[in-house]
């Protein structure tokens, strides 16, 4: 631990704020909890770090090929705009699909309302295995104004970067999964920076695969409820009223 940094368990004991009413073993799980998120906070700051220290990553040399909104054949490097950084989730909406993934929906809607945001540091892209159009249309149905999609020409770009991987059940298909990758330039060279690793093998005992931190906002605001996120129920694209 750094060294100059106050203790976790003396900064909750000595500045928490009870509240009104509650019980002395409220009160002492509370502290004993907010040592723990202090903790968290100070590792997943370190991961982050860690994560900005990488040293530079493979080179892409693949010519790969999208198709942008204006039916226009691009590279990965002209994706990046005015930007030495892109940001690229690949959803699961392939063209055998008949409406994308709700997972990656629930993803990307929040996902629109911080792209204006996000693109003043990094270019941000959405790539899916469906036509620009296909893409877009279904983006005006949810509402979505912001995010930027591209079509990958072929399935090099999904497979290099495993969101069209061989399926976990051995049936010798092939599954489209979601995968967030960021790239960086370096002089006229793209480079891998960093992408999502975690996959099923590493799933702990009743949950699902998932990475660290936790990039949907979903999870993060159940995770604070009584409840929790749970392990059985998932969004849908649509609710009964």
């Amino acid at each position: 631990m750094d060294a100059s940094l106050v203790p976790a368990e003396r900064l909750a004991n000595e500045h928490r704020q009870p509240w009104p009413g509650e019980s002395d073993d409220y009160a002492a799980a509370r502290a004993a909890l907010l040592r723990e998120e202090i903790e968290l906070r100070r590792h997943l700051e370190r991961v982050a770090e860690q994560r900005r220290h990488l040293p530079p990553g493979p080179a892409i040399f693949k010519n790969y090929r999208f198709l942008d909104e204006n039916g226009s054949e691009v590279g990965l490097a002209e994706l990046f705009g005015q930007h030495d950084t892109l940001i690229s989730y690949s959803w699961m909406y392939g063209p055998d699909r008949a409406r994308p993934c709700p997972m990656c929906t629930n993803f990307l809607g929040p996902l629109d309302q911080n792209a204006r945001d996000i693109e003043e540091k990094a270019a941000l892209v959405v790539v899916g295995r469906s036509t620009v159009e296909r893409q877009k249309a279904f983006a005006q149905e949810r509402g979505w104004r912001h995010l930027r999609f591209v079509q990958a020409k072929d399935d090099a770009f999904p497979h290099d970067f495993r969101s069209l991987v061989p399926a976990w059940d051995g049936s010798g298909e092939e599954w489209e999964v979601p995968s967030l990758v960021v790239f960086r330039k370096d002089g006229d060279q793209v480079r891998l920076f960093w992408s999502g690793e975690f996959n099923m093998d590493m799933a702990d005992p009743g949950q699902d695969p998932r990475g660290a931190p936790d990039m949907a906002p979903l999870w993060n605001m159940l995770d604070i409820t009584p409840a929790g996120r749970g392990s059985e129920w998932y969004p849908k694209l649509s609710y009964a009223d």
